[in-house]
């Protein structure tokens, strides 16, 4: 079958990003301030074309009741929260007290911080606090490679029908096809899970490092 995609230069990319909604000036801090304060663990804050993705996904999907499940500076959350329907909850999810203190204060500046409820404990256990029912209807994860199954499971059945999950770093860098780690491995193994489940239609796409996204039957 023949391809279309093209590689994405540095070039390609900045035209990219400069041709959608553009980051502005609260993002950008908060992307610098991520790299400057924490240059070893800045590549795990999403792309500035997924962060205006999710607020376009959010909004184009109507969402109120939302999931994240890792935050770490917060882009992520901020761009979905940004895109909440009026009287919209974001519940967040990770274990980090130091990462999501960032992420705290610029959800204060860009005033969502009101609609941001955030949870610091294991995911596997916490999502288990929302009600088992079909309530939600954005979920974005974005955490521990090997935990995707188990977030997986928690939050299919609390899906309202028609619902999306949106889950990154499903392509590693490519690694998928030929794992190297335990992290390519156990997403390796969740991509043909997905694929697999039944109770989603699912497309996954070439956004950054891999964006699949699941719509919930």
């Amino acid at each position: 079958m023949t391809t279309k995609s093209l590689p994405l230069t540095d070039e390609l990319h900045a035209y990219l990003v400069g041709h959608g909604s553009p980051p502005d000036e609260i993002i950008r801090d908060l992307a610098e301030e991520t790299r400057t304060v924490l240059p070893d663990q800045a590549t795990m804050q999403v792309a500035p074309e997924q962060a205006a993705f999710l607020t376009f996904l959010t909004r184009l999907t109507g969402a109120r009741q939302a999931v994240e499940v890792g935050t770490f500076t917060g882009l992520s959350a901020l761009a979905i929260a940004r895109g909440l329907a009026e009287g919209g909850r974001l519940t967040c999810f990770d274990i980090s007290e130091e990462y999501t203190g960032i992420a705290r204060r610029y959800w204060a500046r860009a005033e969502v911080d009101d609609r941001i409820d955030l949870r610091i404990g294991p995911a596997g256990d916490t999502l288990r606090e929302l009600p088992y029912e079909r309530h939600l209807d954005l979920a974005f994860v974005d955490a521990d490679k090997t935990g995707y199954p188990i977030y997986w499971a928690e939050l299919v059945p609390r899906m309202r029908p028609g619902g999306v999950i949106a889950v990154d770093n499903v392509l590693r860098e490519g690694r998928v096809i030929a794992p190297q780690d335990e992290g390519d491995r156990a997403i390796a193994a969740f991509n043909d899970e997905v694929l697999a489940d039944v109770r989603v239609d699912a497309v996954m796409l070439p956004i950054a490092d891999g964006l699949t996204l699941a719509r919930v039957r």
